[in-house]
């Protein structure tokens, strides 16, 4: 059996309920958002080692605070990293359950890693919530940012065994004909392509300063010459690392096969082009940090989600090679679940928006004091969860007894 054969055999049978290229856009947008956050964890990580390794007093009330964003930042990356890992099952199936059982063993580790970085990252901002410039400890963050950089050489090597199809069988049978059971396999790893990933974590990094600097700049109980200290060191930080990161991005491109003629891609030009221009535009917010911490922040989240579409159009090329598209996945539209699903999605936006205003309100005040909100905001997103909970089991009791399950 060729190749193409086999990736289009191993699809769904039953086909797609919706037409494969919104579960694409979803795909890139949710990996956009999920991967702004992990470089937030990342680049937070770091961060905070190198300030408590200063020993200064404001960076040790950052490390703090870093502290507060690694823990709740690495909650929010793991639940926003099953959206595009699901769209990636439901349009790449092949290639995605042929990589994870060729590298069972290092799929399964990914699971116990993550969980112990999750446990290290709230052991360090425990451990320094009290502490002081001369018994502040990075032990915990250096082993939390150990293990975010496994986590991250693991998916970076389930994502490059995808591409590489042509090379799976050589990867199973040895030349002896030996088959292997073990789900052991390790390979793929292109450095340029995980630097490109990776760098990028202390321009996000830096422009979250940015934006922290500039939402704490009313707080009267905030130091200005503290915030002062944190815009500038965000401003300067994204600055560097966006340049640094379009080397890698070049570099990665050096890695990329001649055929794809991926250099001449719209939406790479595009990408690169606004990365250019981020970089721009951070360097001349250098001593505004502050004033333009808006700004970088849209241009920062601009240029991630155009390269996670050139990134996507890569991946595509890939598939193309071994004869695979997505357009051609058989659809089998069913309306009710698709209605059930977005009818989903925009009922969490609606709930999730009460506490996110919530927190951001809370941010404003001092210490002790109590943010207004309108409690009505609280009451229809209660409603809206009651009522989905109640749509939901319904129409599940309904199919049950359609299909005589119940009874």
């Amino acid at each position: 059996m060729d190749l193409a054969t086999y990736l289009n055999v191993m699809r769904d049978p039953s086909g797609l309920p919706f037409y494969p290229i919104v579960f694409q856009f979803l795909l890139v947008l949710t990996f956009t958002l999920h991967i702004i956050m992990v470089n937030l964890v990342v680049g937070s990580t770091f961060l905070a080692i190198w300030e408590l390794w200063k020993k200064n007093e404001y960076g040790l009330r950052l490390a703090k605070a870093l502290g507060r964003v690694l823990t709740v930042g690495m909650s929010i990356a793991i639940v926003l990293g099953v959206a595009p890992l699901l769209f990636v099952q439901v349009i790449y199936d092949p290639f995605w359950y042929t990589a994870t059982t060729l590298s069972a063993f290092w799929a399964l580790l990914f699971l116990v890693v993550i969980t112990l970085a999750f446990y290290a990252g709230y052991g360090f901002y425990l451990g320094n919530r009290n502490a002081d410039v001369n018994s502040a400890k990075t032990g915990w963050a250096l082993v939390a940012a150990g293990l975010l950089l496994c986590t991250a050489l693991f998916i970076h090597m389930l994502s490059m065994e995808q591409l590489m199809p042509q090379h799976w069988k050589e990867w199973i049978v040895a030349a002896n004909g030996t088959v292997s059971y073990s789900g052991g396999e390790f390979h793929g790893l292109e450095l340029g392509r995980l630097l490109h990933i990776l760098i990028p974590s202390f321009a996000v990094t830096g422009v979250f300063l940015m934006l922290y600097a500039a939402y704490f700049d009313k707080r009267e109980d905030y130091d200005p010459k503290y915030l002062e200290y944190v815009g500038h060191k965000g401003a300067w930080m994204a600055f560097w690392a966006s340049a640094i990161a379009i080397g890698a991005g070049f570099w990665w491109l050096g890695l990329i096969p001649k055929e794809f003629h991926f250099a001449r891609n719209p939406l790479f030009l595009v990408g690169a082009a606004l990365g250019v221009v981020t970089t721009a535009y951070i360097g001349a917010s250098l001593y505004k940090p502050k004033e333009k911490a808006i700004n970088c922040a849209l241009f920062m989240f601009l240029t991630i989600f155009v390269m996670s579409c050139a990134r996507e159009a890569l991946r595509m090329k890939h598939m193309s090679q071994a004869g695979y598209s997505i357009y051609n996945y058989p659809v089998n539209a069913d309306w009710p679940s698709t209605i059930l699903f977005f009818a989903t999605f925009v009922m969490g936006l609606f709930v999730l928006y009460f506490p996110a205003v919530a927190a951001f309100q809370a941010g404003k005040v001092k210490a002790g004091e109590v943010a207004t909100l309108d409690p009505s905001l609280g009451k229809k997103a209660v409603g809206a969860m009651i009522g989905w909970f109640v749509i939901v089991a319904g129409l599940g009791i309904i199919v049950s007894l359609k299909n005589g399950v119940l009874f």
